[in-house]
């Protein structure tokens, strides 16, 4: 059961990934939460968990909004579905490292990051370029996710606090193979060419200055 178990949430993680990459088009994204679904009902079913009923769109119906007889039918229904999903599983003849396999050859992975805050006291506006880099290469592996942040501490655009997210996807194999993948980020000023400038006569605003980095070990 427990090889079970381990193999569903190998399946769930890459979906869900796939879920918060943003890249699906809306009918492939419509099918996936559908197979989210029936593969957390199925799981409850295995662990013996209480059935959930859902609607054709895969929400959890509401017992308060939704009839007895309905209700009645819709676990008569996901019941069923179970069955034949317990039934197609039985019949099939896997190893018991089947999971770990198919975990292996997967052909890319995803890197989550949720940036929640920013403290460096610069005075002015910064671009934050965050990108993976290989250490033993000296070269970035990824595209620069790029985030606005304002002199008085915020992000320049303020209905993104609290919301600064990002997948790096397409990750294959090889590059969870690296030895090190660091997770960087260059700081770059943007406002006067010097910050000791007082007289406003003497400088121009919106220059574009390197200011500083930083990084950590993420993979």
């Amino acid at each position: 059961q427990f090889q079970q178990v381990q193999s569903m949430m190998y399946d769930l993680m890459e979906w869900r990934s796939q879920l918060l990459s943003g890249t699906l088009p809306k009918d492939e994204l419509k099918e996936l939460k559908q197979k989210v679904t029936s593969k957390i009902d199925y799981g409850n079913k295995v662990l013996e968990l209480d059935l959930i009923v859902r609607d054709e769109d895969g929400n959890i119906l509401d017992p308060d909004k939704t009839s007895v007889i309905s209700l009645f039918h819709a676990h008569e229904e996901a019941t069923n579905k179970i069955t034949e999903r317990i039934k197609e599983e039985m019949s099939k003849d896997q190893p018991d490292y089947a999971s770990y396999s198919r975990m292996s050859s997967s052909p890319t992975h995803s890197l989550y990051v949720f940036v929640r805050n920013f403290v460096c006291r610069i005075g002015e506006d910064a671009e934050l370029f965050m990108s993976l880099y290989d250490p033993q290469k000296s070269t970035i592996i990824s595209e620069n996710y790029l985030v606005k942040w304002g002199s008085r501490g915020f992000p320049k655009e303020i209905d993104m606090l609290n919301n600064l997210k990002v997948v790096f996807t397409d990750l294959g194999n090889k590059d969870l193979s690296r030895d090190k993948i660091y997770l960087v980020c260059q700081i770059v000023r943007v406002g006067k060419m010097d910050l000791r400038d007082s007289n406003s006569k003497k400088y121009t605003q919106g220059l574009r200055r390197p200011f500083g980095v930083a990084g950590t070990w993420c993979l």
